[in-house]
């Protein structure tokens, strides 16, 4: 599955500090469950990349085309190919949004 395919799943997102210091991307979905951890600088990293992508997605949407994506390692896991979670379970809150995968 890639960024331009259809998806009928639905997943809940949180979004939140640890108490590591850490902030936490938290998916879960149809027996699923991710957490991925991320040092300060990288969540900021990661919400530059997201504000590029919605600004991408903006002007495509007004010009009929296609967005693309920012991301050097292709959108998935750290870019020293580590798992981001670093194999600890979920803790904390933070926003929960809804989403469907269209």
């Amino acid at each position: 599955m890639g960024i331009n395919d259809d998806s009928d799943v639905e997943a809940s997102l949180q979004i939140g500090p640890t108490t590591e210091g850490r902030v936490r991307l938290y998916v879960e979905a149809e027996g699923l469950s991710a957490p991925m951890d991320f040092d300060p600088d990288e969540a900021e990293e990661i919400a530059e990349e997201i504000l590029a992508a919605a600004r991408q997605a903006r002007n495509a949407g007004r010009k009929g085309g296609k967005g693309g994506r920012s991301r050097s390692d292709g959108g998935g896991g750290r870019r020293d190919g580590a798992p981001r979670d670093g194999g600890r379970g979920a803790r904390g809150g933070g926003r929960d949004d809804r989403r469907g995968g269209r």
